[in-house]
């Protein structure tokens, strides 16, 4: 009995203390409407509202800039390379002397060429000579035989030889045509001991070293033209056939801090299978371009509605991004939003606000998030 009595008296003892401390709570509430918050006054800052406006709308894709003309320098003939006098990240001009092949052979076949068509050239002359002296025998006979001072058959053998020394000295000619071909021939074999540039640009890649056996068609250095860049961008594939040829388009490079113009020189028909893409080529031009270079390209799609706040107007707190708006009470709150692309000095406002928001527009580094706007109510 007298543990039952404590273990009461314990119990009322805490309903009590509860009791008064949900009185004492109840005795600092304050009746709803009752309450007066001291807001800062802001002075000094100019309110405007949003209205939808409308602006040009752009398609965005990403893509590499790339030389519009690489070329892979190979060899036509095979050599051992005697001099190499480029590597990679050296300006070269068209034409250029790059890499020379052993010429040995090559400078043999030219002299006995030479010889070949020096010989043919005397029997060449040899043969004119003798048609030169059937010629002038068969007119001879050719008399006589009108004043029928020999036969007919006599008159036909100084004919028959004429007709040889002619068909002989064609033959002769066609021979020192031939040598001379062969001459020809050599002469550009020699010349393809030497390697020279296709193009006026850039040596970006070498792939053999002095001494190396060069084989007809393998890549011994790569040239990239430098006067003239492609921006190369994967688009998709709902864009087929809405894109054309010559389209004035911006491209952004950001490495380079700048933006610049170009214009679609070629779309390619297929569509990549795996990523539901096709690529086109956007020609950029300027200096400090180089292949490799990330680009950001806007592709013009027509207008579209949209909201657009002064750029000054948009205020990041960290990785947070938001704009002072003002109440119908005149209260200034600090409002998270989305924003989009840049318009001359605008922001796109995605989502956070709406139409008719007011937003603080001038001295936002005066606004404070829950001050009061000195105009007061709007």
């Amino acid at each position: 009995m007298k543990r039952s009595g404590k273990k009461s008296a314990r119990q009322s003892l805490l309903m009590l203390l509860a009791a008064a401390l949900i009185v004492t709570g109840c005795g600092d509430r304050v009746a709803p409407g009752t309450a007066q918050v001291k807001r800062p006054a802001v002075r000094g800052v100019s309110v405007a509202s949003l209205s939808p406006a409308w602006t040009d709308d752009y398609y965005e894709a990403t893509g590499t800039i790339r030389s519009a003309s690489v070329s892979q320098v190979a060899s036509r003939t095979m050599g051992t390379i005697t001099s190499l006098l480029v590597k990679e990240g050296d300006r070269v001009e068209r034409g250029q002397l790059l890499l020379t092949l052993d010429d040995r052979d090559m400078v043999q076949r030219v002299r006995a060429a030479e010889s070949g068509v020096q010989e043919a050239s005397r029997a060449l002359d040899e043969a004119g000579q003798r048609r030169g002296l059937a010629d002038v025998t068969y007119e001879r006979y050719r008399k006589m035989f009108e004043q029928r001072a020999i036969s007919r058959q006599e008159m036909d053998q100084f004919t028959s030889q004429k007709k040889v020394a002619d068909l002989e000295y064609e033959r002769a000619g066609e021979t020192v045509h031939r040598a001379a071909a062969g001459l020809s021939e050599a002469r550009v074999m020699l010349g393809h001991t030497r390697i020279l540039s296709p193009v006026k640009g850039v040596v970006t890649e070498k792939r053999v070293e002095l001494g190396s056996m060069a084989v007809p068609g393998m890549p011994l250095l790569t040239v990239e033209e430098t006067a003239r860049f492609n921006a190369e961008i994967t688009v998709d594939e709902a864009k087929v056939g809405k894109m054309e040829s010559g389209t004035p388009v911006a491209v952004s490079i950001e490495a380079l801090g700048r933006q610049v113009t170009g214009k679609i020189v070629q779309i390619l028909p297929s569509v990549d299978p795996l990523s539901r893409t096709f690529t086109v080529k956007v020609s950029v031009s300027g200096p400090g371009l180089r292949s490799g270079l990330f680009a950001r390209v806007m592709i013009p799609q027509g207008k579209r509605e949209v909201l657009l706040a002064p750029r000054p107007a948009v205020v990041e707190r960290g990785q947070l991004v938001g704009v002072y708006t003002v109440d119908d009470k005149g209260v200034i709150l600090y409002r998270l939003v989305k924003t989009g692309r840049e318009h001359d000095g605008n922001v796109e406002i995605l989502s956070g606000l709406r139409p008719g928001d007011r937003i603080v527009v001038g001295g936002v580094e005066k606004a404070v998030d829950g001050g009061l706007w000195e105009g007061g109510k709007l």
